[in-house]
Formats: structure tokens, C-alpha cells, sequence
């Protein structure tokens, strides 16, 4: 497979191309789209309390022909219904019809409630308990995984974060701490430079890598992201879009190509 597999600090490891549930809605649907995902070279599934469809996830993987092993699965921590970790967990896991997740995240810093360190440590019993073999972050900034690591007896082994060359700058402290704390940067939301704001000064160098390596500019960003060191979690509707972002895994960008879209992504930044 292109798309290797990263060995997290924990010692397991997790595939670096990811099926995402954000915005698959409730019912059939993204029952039929995980399924999808999985029957398509898919082996990660992203999910969260807060996407309402963890029970939806839950029926794909039953339904599957891939056994459990097979299949890495992440959930996170919402607080949703202002429940807490421990519960949250729980629910999680029987929505899922599981009786241990790969990675469990806490969604976003101002969850962590009372404080990080008191947040982290029922993340920490959650893997000691064994619902989730590794444990991880989404959104937080580095002054958030200061104070986690400063008192944390287990790091993260992940923080998911919005990634794409026009916010690539701004987030570029979170890659370089994360990387000097054996933390894996999961990147969501890397194809908005074209879904969400074309037009933009990365249209040109992306249509001119795109036509040199006979690719789409879709799979461009997604070459550019894991040339970043980080796992893509990504989505779509479409049996064709999912294969070409498998295919993407196979283009490697030369340094020329990453500081064209570097350059042009820091022109267009988002502040």
C-alpha cells in the first residue's frame, strides 16, 4: 500500500490515510460509506461523539467483510450532553459495538475541564483500563500540549488538527512540537484550498504539479500533507474521489514542488 503505516509512541500502528464520519450525516448513509470506504482500501475510520453517527460506524465495521484486527478505529471525546470522559467512553464503545477503540481523542482543549492535566489523567486510565490502546488530542495549540505534557505519564500519541497550505504558517509550530515530542500530526479539513477557497494563489502551482504528474490537484494536496509527515483523514460520497485519494499515496512531491505550494499556500493565509 502507498499510504504506510505510522508507528505511534505507543507502539501500535496506525494506517496514515483515514475515512472520516464529520460530515456523513445519520441513517444509511454513512453506513453505506464506511462500507464503502473499507471495501476501497480504507482501513481507518474516523469518528467523534459529537458526528451523532458513531451507532452508524458501528453497524459498517459489523457488516464488513474485514475482521476487527483489520480495521483501526479512532472515536473522540466531545463532551457531549455534558457527560463525562469515563461515560463518554462507554457509550462510545457500545455504540460502536466494541469493546476497545485504537485511539480515543479528546475533540478540543476547552473540553478539558476542570484543567488539561486533570482531563488527560482520566484519558490515561482510559488506556490503562484497555478501551483504547492509544490515546491523543485534537486542536490543540502548543501552549495546550505544554501543559499536557508537563504533567502527563502517558503523551499523546496523536493531535488532529486543520491542515492545508493556507493555514500551513500559522499551524507550523504544532507540526515542529509535536515532532520534537514523538506526536503524529493527523491532518483534517486538506483539501479546502479547492472545495472551499478556489481562486486562490495555489491554483496555479497546483494545476501545474497536478498536470506534470497526470494527477488531480485533490490528490496534489493530499501528496503535499503526507509529505508533511502527516495522516490525511478525509472523505467522500464518490467511489472514484476515494480511489484517487488511495492513489495519491504513490505521488511523491519533489522539494521544488512542496516550496511552490508552501509559498503560495503563506501568499493566501488565513488569519
Amino acid at each position: 500500500m502507498p499510504w504506510e503505516p505510522i508507528k505511534l509512541n505507543s507502539g501500535y500502528y496506525m494506517p496514515s490515510i483515514a475515512f472520516g464520519t464529520w460530515k456523513t450525516g445519520n441513517g444509511q448513509g454513512p453506513v453505506d460509506q464506511v462500507k464503502q470506504a473499507l471495501g476501497n482500501g480504507y482501513n481507518h475510520v474516523d469518528t467523534a461523539q459529537a458526528y451523532k453517527n458513531e451507532e452508524e460506524t458501528g453497524i459498517a465495521l459489523k457488516e464488513t467483510e474485514l475482521s476487527r484486527s483489520d480495521v483501526f478505529v479512532t472515536t473522540k471525546y466531545s463532551g457531549t450532553n455534558g457527560l463525562d470522559i469515563p461515560t463518554s467512553i462507554k457509550n462510545s464503545l457500545s455504540n460502536l459495538g466494541l469493546s476497545d477503540v485504537d485511539l480515543y481523542l479528546v475533540h478540543a482543549p476547552r473540553l478539558a475541564v476542570p484543567d488539561i492535566p486533570t482531563c488527560w489523567a482520566q484519558m490515561e486510565k482510559v488506556k490503562d483500563d484497555g478501551l483504547a490502546k492509544s490515546i491523543g488530542i485534537s486542536n490543540f495549540g502548543v501552549k495546550d500540549m505544554e501543559t499536557l505534557v508537563a504533567s502527563a505519564r502517558i503523551k499523546p500519541a496523536v493531535n488532529q488538527i486543520l491542515l492545508h497550505p493556507y493555514v500551513y504558517e500559522r499551524q507550523k509550530p504544532i507540526l515542529e512540537y509535536a515532532a520534537e515530542n514523538g506526536i503524529i500530526i493527523e491532518a483534517y479539513s486538506a483539501l479546502i484550498p479547492i472545495t472551499k477557497s478556489p481562486g486562490g494563489p495555489l491554483d496555479k502551482p497546483l494545476n501545474e504539479i497536478a498536470a506534470k504528474f497526470g494527477a488531480t490537484t485533490e490528490q496534489i494536496l493530499m501528496a503535499w500533507t503526507k509529505a508533511k509527515g502527516a495522516v490525511v483523514v478525509t472523505s467522500s460520497s464518490k467511489r472514484t474521489r476515494l480511489q484517487g485519494y488511495i492513489a495519491a499515496g504513490d505521488i511523491t512531491l519533489s522539494p521544488e514542488d512542496i516550496a511552490a505550494i508552501d509559498a503560495a499556500g503563506a501568499l493566501g493565509e488565513e488569519k
